[in-house]
């Protein structure tokens, strides 16, 4: 059963990262070629603004889905009910705490944008960008955490896949009958909103929960100590975008959104492959499995690391020539930004890299032992930031981010090592020092070929020479280093395809 979730997750979310990426690089460059840069930075600053609501989540999100492994895991109905009825209380609070914050937005951000753009256009944006942030917030986001703690994942997986595409048909035909950015996102927002509803309905008729359920003692165990984790993750995904609002150009915000999308999507897209592991993990834990979680927490170690040297590795690579490409005939900015485009690729892969001690951490609900690891990296990327983005630009929010990253990374390996699972961590440096030496071999080799028509067709041709050099450069070296898990690795393959 369990290996049956891992795949139907896996499957449904690598699907629905695919469907995003290939919509997502539609939507953008509709709004780019119709309605120019500054719009599209502005859309996506306002994005960003309504984001850092989030940050008011105070990781309680995090802790609900930690507190469910155990309870789902016994099937005790009654104390499901009161860390649904419990987590539900909160979350309604903070959708009413976001309506007021849209108000202050509507108020205060047109003036603060500053730019070529009128009152009211600003302020109605804002509101139509807003919808759909209330409908997750009044019944969305308990109900999906529930399904992902349940290794039901690939229920709201599909759901949101067909949200995607409802939502990029619709916006084509809008654009195409020349209608306007408020008309065009306010029918992004109302196809949102069917997506909560869907998945509130599954659980209503799958699950028996009684939010009316009475309790006296809080039944989320540490409700209030994944704070730090919380705001270092608001800070780390959101902050570069508020940043560049703030000390640079509406034209920053465009060119930095393109190039975060694209790594943003390959990051989605990877991680989509290993979503059904969070909760695998939670499971294990939760009953103590401990010969089988060290076994299985190896294997996922060397998988996620090889998978993202190989992966960003090629982005690296790819990223420049793929901008060249998408931004064609947009001339009003400057979107050619090489090391730019390796730095933001090398902050993303870092985010990667610290996926399988992060679970770990969150796993054994270690919230209140880690909290100063989070505290300090989002301090490192507020201050790095801020201090080389006047210089740098576009540059320097990156490399806060990157530096931020690396902290984080060393940090939880180092934890998990002493702490939880046990795991050596000289085989956390010796796979780092592997990752290093992969990605740099990678990026020389694979940078003597070039994009010779600024097409399509051309980058998928570039994307297949590089993909390919790539690959055998990971081979080779994990056969000198790692022939066990190149062995697995091998097996598992040939296992399957013979079924």
């Amino acid at each position: 059963m369990r290996s049956r979730k891992l795949l139907y997750n896996t499957i449904s979310s690598f699907v629905f990262q695919i469907t995003t990426i290939i919509c997502g690089f539609i939507l953008p460059r509709l709004i780019l070629s119709n309605f120019g840069t500054e719009i599209n930075g502005l859309v996506n600053s306002i994005t960003q603004f309504l984001g850092l609501i989030s940050f008011l989540e105070l990781g309680v999100g995090a802790v609900v889905q930690s507190s469910l492994y155990k309870p789902l895991a016994d099937k005790d109905e009654d104390s499901v009910s009161k860390i649904i009825a419990s987590a539900d209380k909160f979350f309604k609070k903070l959708g009413f705490i976001l309506f007021i914050y849209v108000i202050i937005l509507v108020i205060f951000y047109p003036i603060f944008v500053n730019q070529n753009f009128g009152f009211f256009y600003v302020a109605f944006l804002v509101v139509v960008l807003s919808i759909s942030s209330f409908a997750q917030y009044l019944f969305g986001i308990v109900n999906r955490l529930l399904l992902t703690a349940d290794q039901k994942g690939y229920v709201q997986y599909t759901v949101q896949t067909i949200a995607v595409i409802l939502n990029t048909f619709s916006c084509f035909v809008l654009i195409y009958l020349g209608c306007g950015i408020h008309l065009v996102k306010l029918a992004t927002s109302l196809i949102y909103l069917m997506q909560p509803f869907l998945v509130y309905l599954y659980v209503k008729n799958h699950y028996k929960i009684n939010k009316k359920i009475k309790y006296e003692v809080e039944p989320i165990k540490q409700k209030w100590n994944g704070i730090a984790q919380h705001v270092a993750a608001v800070i780390l995904d959101s902050t570069d975008i508020v940043i560049l609002s703030t000390f640079g150009t509406l034209s920053d915000v465009s060119i930095y959104s393109v190039y975060f999308f694209v790594v943003k999507g390959v990051k989605q897209l990877f991680l989509s492959m290993t979503n059904g592991i969070t909760s695998l993990i939670g499971e294990l834990w939760a009953k103590q499995e401990l010969d089988n979680l060290k076994n299985l927490f190896g294997w996922i170690e060397w998988v996620i690391h090889t998978g993202t040297t190989f992966v960003f590795g090629v982005t690296a690579v790819l990223i420049v020539p793929f901008v060249q490409v998408y931004t064609k005939g947009v001339n009003d900015a400057n979107y050619i930004q090489p090391l730019f485009g390796v730095l933001i690729v090398l902050a993303n892969a870092g985010h990667c890299l610290r996926l399988p001690y992060n679970i770990m951490i969150l796993a054994g609900g270690h919230y209140k032992q880690t909290q100063n690891n989070y505290i300090i990296a989002a301090l490192l990327n507020i201050v790095v930031s801020v201090l080389a983005v006047k210089k740098f630009g576009l540059i320097g929010v990156t490399f806060g981010t990157l530096i931020a990253m690396l902290y984080q990374t060393i940090w939880m390996a180092y934890y998990d090592s002493n702490n939880l699972i046990k795991w050596p961590f000289k085989n956390f440096a010796k796979q780092m020092l592997i990752d290093i030496i992969t990605f740099v071999l990678m990026y020389i080799i694979s940078n003597v070929f070039v994009l010779k028509t600024l097409s399509y067709i051309g980058w998928i041709l570039l994307a297949i020479e590089v993909s390919i050099v790539g690959l055998i450069v990971v081979i080779l070296i994990n056969c000198i280093f790692y022939k066990k898990y190149i062995n697995m690795f091998y097996k598992s393959i040939k296992s399957k395809i013979s079924n």
